[in-house]
């Protein structure tokens, strides 16, 4: 039977055991068992119900679970293959050796553990507040700021944000006093953090 093919967002949830390896730069993939394409180059990681790291994946390979290698491993944050196959069996339950799983090598761009308070909007580009606005506030949200925040993710600026959506670059306030509404429930709610 072939496996069936799951895709990839912009979030990767990872468990927050992982998270200091990520950030450290120990773990620089992410093995998950079956067929998994990514739609998009840069993605979100999260660990223990947080944005952790904003990542660039370099590459995605299929391997079968015996052709895993000591190096596959290490890339994981693993020390060997004998390590990773054991992880795998806990998360996953029973794998067979000719079972299908994905290689996820990313490498980080941004850390979003540990953001500048001093900027308005944390270091952060108005998509990647949006989406983890959207993802962590969506039951504190408006109609209108979810429309403002969803087009923000397609369009990375306010300014083309503001003429979708007002038809006007008059409106862009509004689009601010959103972000800067959702950055203040996100550090309120823990999400995000800043320099400490």
């Amino acid at each position: 039977m072939k496996p069936r093919v799951r895709y990839l967002g912009r979030h990767l949830m990872v468990k927050g055991e992982y998270a200091d390896l990520i950030l450290k730069g120990l773990k620089k993939a992410t093995i998950r068992m079956g067929i998994i394409k990514p739609r998009y180059n840069e993605v979100i990681i999260h660990s223990g119900g947080r944005p952790i790291a904003k990542v660039h994946i370099k590459n995605v390979r299929y391997k079968k679970v015996k052709d895993l290698n000591d190096t596959d491993a290490q890339l994981d944050g693993f020390k060997n293959k004998t390590e990773l196959i054991e992880n795998l069996k806990r998360v996953y339950g029973e794998i067979q050796d000719d079972d299908i799983v994905t290689i996820i090598e990313y490498e980080l761009i941004q850390r979003l553990d540990n953001l500048p308070l001093e900027d308005p909007y944390l270091g952060l580009d108005p998509a990647d507040i949006a989406r983890i606005a959207l993802r962590y506030l969506s039951d504190q949200l408006s109609d209108i700021e979810k429309k403002v925040l969803l087009d923000l993710t397609r369009t990375n600026s306010i300014r083309k944000t503001s003429i979708n959506l007002f038809k006007t670059l008059s409106k862009r306030y509004i689009i601010r006093r959103i972000l800067k509404k959702t950055i203040e429930l996100l550090k309120n709610k823990g999400v995000l953090r800043g320099e400490k």
